[in-house]
C-alpha cells in the first residue's frame, strides 16, 4: 500500500533489519538524557492516537515494544530504541493533545524542537497522519517546524485499512500536492495498517535504506 515499488533484496533487508533485536533504550524528557552515539536515526511523530505506537509495534513485529494506549497524550517523552545497533528509532511526544496543562505542551514543544535542529544522526521523521482525517491544522505546524529545522521528513499515512480505495487515492494526491510546497518533505508517501500488516514491509525496506 505504498506509491512506490520495491526490489525483493529490499524488502528483505528491511525484514531482516527489523526481525533482529530491538531494544529499549531510555526515555528523554530533556536534552541531556537523549542518547550520544552516531548510530543513524529515525524518528516518529504525529498527532495523539495516530497509531504510532501500533506502528512501530508492527515494524518490529513485537506486541509491546511500544505501548499502546487510547489516552492522548500518553507518551510524554522521547523514547529511545536501538534495532541491532545499526538504527536508532525515536517515538517523539504526539501533539494535539487536550488533556495536559500548557506548560507541559510548551515543555514538549521545546524539546522536539530541540531535538529536530540539533540530532546530526537524524536521518529522517516519519510523520504519521491518519489516513481518515487527512492533514490537519496541526500536522502543517509540525511540517512548519521541520521546514524551518530543514529537518527531511517523510508522510506515512496510518490506518489505511479504515479508508476505501477511491478516497485514499484522492487523498494521496491532495497530499502530494501539499508536500509539494515543502522543502524538507520526502516526496513518497507510504500507506499503511498496523491491523492487517499493509505497507509495513515496503516502510520496512524504506528505512532500511538508511541505516546503511
Amino acid at each position: 500500500m505504498s506509491d512506490n515499488a520495491y526490489e525483493p533484496a529490499e524488502i528483505e533487508a528491511g525484514r531482516l533489519l527489523f526481525a533482529g533485536d530491538v531494544s529499549f533504550v531510555l526515555g528523554a524528557r530533556a536534552m541531556s538524557q537523549i542518547p550520544t552515539g552516531d548510530i543513524p536515526e529515525i524518528a516518529f511523530a504525529g498527532r495523539s492516537n495516530v497509531g504510532k505506537s501500533s506502528l512501530m509495534n508492527a515494524l518490529t513485529g513485537r506486541k509491546q515494544l511500544a505501548r499502546i494506549s487510547n489516552t492522548p497524550g500518553r507518551t510524554r517523552e522521547v523514547n529511545f530504541f536501538n534495532a541491532g545497533g545499526r538504527l536508532m528509532l525515536a517515538d517523539l511526544p504526539g501533539y494535539g493533545y487536550a488533556k495536559v496543562s500548557k506548560s507541559e505542551v510548551e515543555a514538549w514543544t521545546r524539546l522536539i524542537e530541540d531535538y529536530l535542529r540539533g540530532r546530526v544522526q537524524l536521518r529522517r521523521c516519519c510523520l504519521l497522519i491518519d489516513a481518515r482525517h487527512g492533514l490537519k491544522d496541526s500536522d502543517r505546524t509540525a511540517m512548519k517546524m521541520m521546514d524551518q529545522a530543514a529537518q527531511n521528513y517523510q508522510i506515512v499515512l496510518t490506518k489505511c485499512d479504515k479508508i476505501k480505495p477511491g478516497p485514499l487515492k484522492k487523498l494521496l494526491e491532495a497530499t502530494s500536492a501539499e508536500l509539494a510546497k515543502h522543502g524538507a518533505a520526502h516526496p513518497v508517501i507510504m500507506c499503511t495498517s498496523s491491523r492487517d500488516n499493509a505497507g509495513i514491509a515496503e516502510l520496512r525496506a524504506e528505512l532500511a535504506k538508511l541505516a546503511e
